[in-house]
């Protein structure tokens, strides 16, 4: 694909992966993953399975724009990637989503997801709520169309334990976001207007990322830029289709 100057642009202005020790101290899991545990969020308490894990700070950069409307999905159909503990689907619910799609690869997510949105959004009328476990979209029904996704993917770019839990949660790297844009493209998941809010650090590869996103045709754009002030730099990024569509356009 040949790049405009924006996205040349884009490519350049990110930051490469901080050094490997660096990234490895920073992701080091925390010693009571495989436990029952608990997170506290805008006043709502989400009991955490062993094995699931506990949102980050970087997940609350999300959780508070999808509940404060800068995500918005009020009348929209939304889908929730990694849904982990389910705040991003709860968020959605009490906002008012048409529908919300609870995705994650991890059964044990998928099933605390679905007990927090039951809990704390409960039965709404104008809200279809659908659980899913799911490599990235692989068990989605052909039919959805979405105005809305968010993901906040396991990119970190190194390898920073042999436990599978903690791979699938942290360092699986961007070769994932390849499968994710390429099916958001290949079966035109977005609907017109429909945006990708994807989020990452100088911990993963990010213009590696964007690349994968620019090679399926995506327009990301940086929505959001956060300094820890600790060398790590998070961006938010929207992602569009902005590319006419050849046939099959529901």
């Amino acid at each position: 694909m040949d790049l405009t100057t924006t996205d040349s642009a884009l490519l350049e202005q990110l930051p490469p992966p901080l050094p490997a020790d660096r990234i490895i101290a920073l992701n080091q899991p925390k010693a009571d993953l495989h436990t029952t545990r608990s997170h506290e969020w805008n006043g709502w308490t989400f009991d955490v399975p062993p094995g699931v894990f506990v949102p980050g700070w970087t997940s609350r950069l999300i959780h508070e724009r999808l509940l404060d409307g800068r995500i918005e999905t009020r009348g929209r159909r939304y889908a929730a990637m990694g849904v982990g503990l389910g705040v991003e689907a709860v968020a959605a619910g009490l906002r008012g989503a048409t529908e919300i799609h609870a995705i994650d690869v991890h059964p044990p997510s998928v099933a605390a997801a679905t007990r927090h949105y039951r809990r704390l959004v409960g039965e709404r009328p104008d809200t279809a709520f659908h659980p899913l476990v799911s490599d990235v979209f692989d068990a989605l029904p052909d039919e959805v169309r979405l105005d809305v996704v968010t993901f906040n993917p396991p990119a970190v770019s190194q390898t920073v334990s042999d436990d599978p839990d903690v791979v699938r949660n942290v360092c699986v790297g961007a070769p994932l976001l390849a499968k994710f844009f390429a099916q958001i493209v290949e079966r035109d998941l977005l609907a017109p207007d429909g945006e990708i809010y994807l989020i990452a650090s100088n911990t993963a590869d990010l213009r590696a990322i964007v690349r994968h996103a620019l090679d399926h045709g995506l327009s990301p754009r940086v929505d959001h830029l956060h300094d820890w002030r600790d060398g790590v730099l998070t961006f938010l990024f929207r992602i569009t289709h902005d590319t006419p569509r050849t046939g099959g356009q529901r």
